[in-house]
C-alpha cells in the first residue's frame, strides 16, 4: 500500500467493517472522519485508561494489541469498555493481512465484550513491520482501584497460572522450526498454544471480590521486573521463595534451548497480587479454576530477597526483556 492513510475504501471494508461489539457506554465510536470516541459514565465511577504498543511480534498481533491492554486494565480493578487502535504498518503489506489484524482485534475485544471505539490507520516508512499502539479504556467504582502500590509489610504475595506464559508462545510460534529439531511436536505445539491463557480478567474479578490490596500484570521484564516494580512502587521489601514461582515445562525447555531466563522473560497471562489473607485469595480462585500460589511475603524495608534453599540473592530494577535475544 502506498505512504499516508490508507485509503477510505480500504478503512471502510478492511478495518471498520470488522468492528462488531459495540458496548451502550459509548457515545460516539469508529467512524470515517473521527478523531475521537465518547464514553458516558455514572457519577460514582470513573475513567481507567492504560496504553500499550506491540511490537516483539507479528504473529496475532491484533489478538495480543487487545489482551495485553485489557490487561492492564484488569490490573487496576476496572472493567474494559473500549480500545483506540494506531496502526503504523510498512509499504510492503496488503490490504488482505490488514484484515486479517483486524478481524484478530476485534475476535479478542468480542471475547471480551469490549468495543474498538475507534483510532487511526497509517502506512510510513518509519516502521519494517506493523505496530499497534492500543489505548485501553475501563471504569471502576470511585475507592475501588486497585494500584500496584498497595502491598505493605506482612501481606502475602501471590502469583496466578505460571510465568513466562506469553514469551513461550511467541518464541515457539516464531522459532517453531530450530524447536523442532530438539522436541517433539506435542510440546512445541503446547508452548504456541500458550496465547489461550493470555488473559487475566477472570483472576482480577475474583480477586477484587476476594480483597486483593495491590496488582501487576506481568509483562516485560518477567516475574522478577514485576516484583521489583511492585516493591519499588509501594516502598516496600520482599522475600520470594524461587522453587514456588509456577512455571510450566515447556516454557523451560523452550527458554533452555535458546539460553535465556524464564523469570525475565515476558510473562502476560500471569498476575502479580498482594493480599492480607493470601490463602484465602488463593483458594478463590482455585475455586474459580485458576492455578494460584503463594511465592513469598511483603516486608519492611528496601530489600528485595530471592530464595533458594540455602542460597539468597537480591533482585534487580528490571532488563530488557529476554524475549528480545530471540526475535
Amino acid at each position: 500500500m502506498k505512504v499516508g492513510k490508507v485509503p477510505e475504501a480500504v478503512l471502510k471494508r478492511s478495518v471498520l467493517k470488522q468492528i462488531r461489539t459495540n458496548r451502550p457506554e459509548v457515545l460516539l465510536g469508529a467512524s470515517v472522519g473521527e478523531d475521537c470516541a465518547a464514553v458516558a459514565l455514572q457519577e460514582d465511577e470513573m475513567f481507567v485508561l492504560s496504553t500499550d504498543p506491540i511490537t516483539g511480534t507479528v504473529k496475532d498481533i491484533g489478538h495480543l494489541a487487545i489482551q495485553i491492554t485489557l490487561n492492564d486494565l484488569a490490573s487496576a480493578g476496572a472493567e474494559p469498555i473500549g480500545v483506540m487502535l494506531t496502526f503504523l504498518l510498512p509499504e510492503k503489506i496488503s490490504e488482505a493481512k490488514l484484515r486479517v489484524m483486524m478481524q484478530q482485534a476485534e475476535a479478542a475485544a468480542h471475547a471480551a465484550n469490549v468495543q474498538i471505539m475507534g483510532g487511526h490507520t497509517e502506512v510510513t516508512r518509519v516502521v519494517n513491520q506493523p505496530v499497534i499502539s492500543v489505548v485501553g479504556v475501563g471504569k471502576a467504582k470511585k475507592g475501588c482501584l486497585i494500584s500496584t502500590a498497595g502491598a505493605r509489610p506482612g501481606m502475602d504475595v501471590i502469583v496466578t497460572k505460571w510465568v513466562g506464559l506469553e514469551g513461550t508462545s511467541i518464541i515457539a510460534k516464531e522459532r517453531e522450526e530450530e524447536l523442532l529439531t530438539r522436541y517433539p511436536k506435542t510440546l512445541v505445539d503446547t508452548a504456541k498454544g500458550f496465547d489461550a491463557y493470555l488473559s487475566v480478567l477472570p483472576e482480577a474479578a475474583v480477586a477484587v471480590e476476594s480483597g486483593v490490596s495491590a496488582m501487576h500484570d506481568v509483562t516485560e521484564g518477567g516475574i522478577f521486573g514485576a516484583l521489583w516494580e511492585m516493591a519499588e512502587s509501594a516502598g516496600v521489601g520482599l522475600e520470594i521463595d524461587l522453587k514456588q514461582i509456577p512455571i510450566r515445562q515447556e516454557t523451560v525447555e523452550v527458554c533452555e534451548f535458546f539460553d535465556v531466563n524464564p523469570y525475565e522473560l515476558i510473562s502476560s497471562g500471569s498476575m502479580l497480587m498482594a493480599a492480607s489473607d493470601g490463602n484465602g485469595l488463593v483458594r478463590a480462585l482455585t475455586a474459580a479454576n485458576i492455578p494460584a500460589v503463594c511465592i513469598g511475603k511483603v516486608t519492611d524495608g528496601n530489600d528485595r530477597v530471592l530464595l533458594s534453599g540455602e542460597e539468597r540473592r537480591f533482585l534487580e530494577p528490571p532488563k530488557t526483556d529476554e524475549l528480545y535475544k530471540v526475535v
